[in-house]
């Protein structure tokens, strides 16, 4: 069964080429190593950079962090529940 394209909501947020203080501090935290890119998802936190910074901690702990799952698992849990949920990212 498909099912319908959804519009995605608009957040508003501050281009890499416009970040300045915490925000660029920020992005290259958050960037992509040797590049300038920052996904979209951590991209949303523009406006609000300890957020952003907030945000990238979680990720690591849960994807890296002590515990039972490899990371292989625990990218497939995410593949997984991105599907059922129908998200696109």
């Amino acid at each position: 069964m498909t099912m319908p394209k959804q519009r995605i909501a608009w957040i508003e947020t501050i281009a890499e080429a416009e970040a300045s203080g915490e925000l660029k501090r920020a992005y290259q935290r958050a960037g992509e190593p040797g590049s300038d890119h920052v996904d979209h998802i951590m991209k949303i936190h523009s406006l609000h950079p300890q957020s952003l910074i907030d945000h990238l901690h979680l990720y690591k702990t849960l994807m890296a962090g002590a515990g039972p799952l490899s990371l292989a698992q625990r990218e497939m849990i995410g593949v997984v529940v991105s599907s059922i949920n129908r998200c696109e990212y």
